[in-house]
């Protein structure tokens, strides 16, 4: 191919993939799983690669890494989306491994799985054999957190790398790389910091819109970006927040206390507010769940299991369908009654056990599966709730010896946990009459 022919080639290219690095020194970022001395910098600079999983937001590097494994290690690459692959894609690899494997000369091969959280239990088992005897090395990379989406065998043989959403700096030094290659314009500073804000620590947002408005300014022989064009050409989309400046957690902020003063039409309005200017669905949700734990809790526990159902359903339905089931979500959550009484619980239970001492297990609550326990007597006098009256072992004590009631839990006189106090109440008063005698 001429040099004509491959200038042109690249022209076509997208501006995110002319700029992808190509050594490691190039990559901007990820220094926490690059920089010197840490576990991967290692294993390329020893040519050792190992299998691994590569954790983190969209457009932070996850493919390029990979890529880059690949070259360091003089490795065959081999790419899967488990979006779009399956089985088949997975038996190909395994059979261009081995050819790789026993070829002259003889290759290592890189399997790298895109969005590896999307396959199933069994389409992640048929990597294992093949991990295991070493025919491929396995890069997984997801959006999701790996300890629920990958399966536990898998992730046992993967050391996981967390590569963070990259800084305002990255982000700078990235563009400075796009104007290097005069594949952008000018930008003025204003412009600047609205692009990187609304890029959100994604490469590949903010390269993908700086084409964009490369191609508007070069169809109106514009030599420079002001802040006032950006808004007019990209219009819609710039009214999207940046995840990691004040309008959005003040939006976000206004929702959660909407949702704890029970006013379902503020809640509602704020909830669409955040639609409308772009927030994550997955991250409402997430917020959702945690005002049923936080804010709602045992006065109508529902609450929380709505909350999930409504999550599960947007990632069945996904958008526009599953936004209805979390504002169905926000609905409920916003008159549903209030408690604040678990989270305060847990709170004062975990600041009483990181500043009060070690304190031993009684020896009736100790576990005793071996006969030289029973003859230390753990287990010992023990009684069995349920075959007590009521179910309830009045008198029993289960906190630590020398350990006074600490008191965490205070219910509320709001919805189900005026019952639960009543409970309480009870129970104290058999405990106190069974004490007494």
């Amino acid at each position: 191919m001429s040099s004509a022919v491959r200038q042109a080639a690249a022209r076509h290219e997208p501006l995110a993939e002319r700029l992808r690095p190509h050594t490691l020194a190039e990559v901007v970022g990820q220094q926490q799983v690059l920089g010197p001395g840490t576990a991967l910098r290692l294993s390329f600079e020893s040519g050792q690669p190992h299998s691994c999983i590569l954790w983190g937001p969209p457009g932070v590097g996850k493919t390029t890494i990979a890529r880059l494994m690949a070259h360091a290690f003089d490795a065959q690459f081999i790419s899967i989306s488990a979006v779009l692959g399956g089985m088949k894609d997975i038996r190909e690899a395994v059979e261009q491994a081995l050819a790789a494997r026993d070829g002259l000369p003889a290759r290592r091969t890189l399997v790298f799985v895109d969005e590896v959280h999307r396959f199933n239990k069994s389409q992640q088992d048929a990597f294992l054999p093949h991990v295991e005897s070493g025919l491929f090395t396995f890069i997984g990379a997801t959006t999701e957190n790996p300890s629920f989406e990958v399966n536990s065998a898998l992730l046992s043989r993967a050391t996981v790398y967390v590569l963070l959403p990259l800084s305002e700096d990255d982000l700078r030094q990235i563009v400075d790389k796009a104007q290097a290659q005069a594949a952008v314009p000018h930008i003025e500073p204003e412009a600047l910091a609205l692009l990187i804000a609304h890029a959100d620590g994604d490469a590949r947002r903010l390269l993908n819109t700086l084409e964009t408005l490369t191609l508007a300014a070069r169809q109106e022989q514009r030599t420079s970006v002001s802040a006032a064009w950006v808004q007019q050409v990209l219009g819609e989309r710039m009214r999207r927040y940046d995840k990691g400046g004040d309008q959005f957690y003040d939006t976000i902020s206004a929702l959660h206390k909407s949702l704890r003063g029970s006013d379902p039409d503020a809640a509602l309005y704020w909830f669409a507010r955040m639609l409308d200017g772009g927030a994550d669905p997955r991250y409402l949700a997430r917020r959702l769940i945690r005002t049923a734990s936080e804010d709602i809790g045992l006065a109508d526990p529902r609450a929380l299991r709505l909350a999930l159902d409504a999550a599960e359903v947007y990632e069945r339905l996904g958008s526009p369908e599953g936004e209805l089931a979390l504002a169905q979500c926000v609905l409920y959550l916003a008159v549903a009654p209030k408690s604040n009484a678990a989270y305060q619980a847990f709170n004062e239970a975990r600041a009483w056990v990181k500043k009060d001492g070690t304190r031993a297990v009684p020896k009736h609550l100790r576990n005793a599966p071996t006969d030289l326990m029973k003859a230390l007597d753990c287990g010992k006098g023990y009684r069995y709730a349920h075959d007590e009256q009521d179910g309830f072992a009045a008198g029993e004590r289960y906190l630590p010896v020398g350990m006074a009631e600490p008191g965490f839990y205070r219910p509320v006189e709001r919805g189900l946990e005026i019952r639960i106090a009543e409970r309480l109440r009870e129970l104290k008063r058999r405990n106190q009459q069974k004490n007494s005698t």
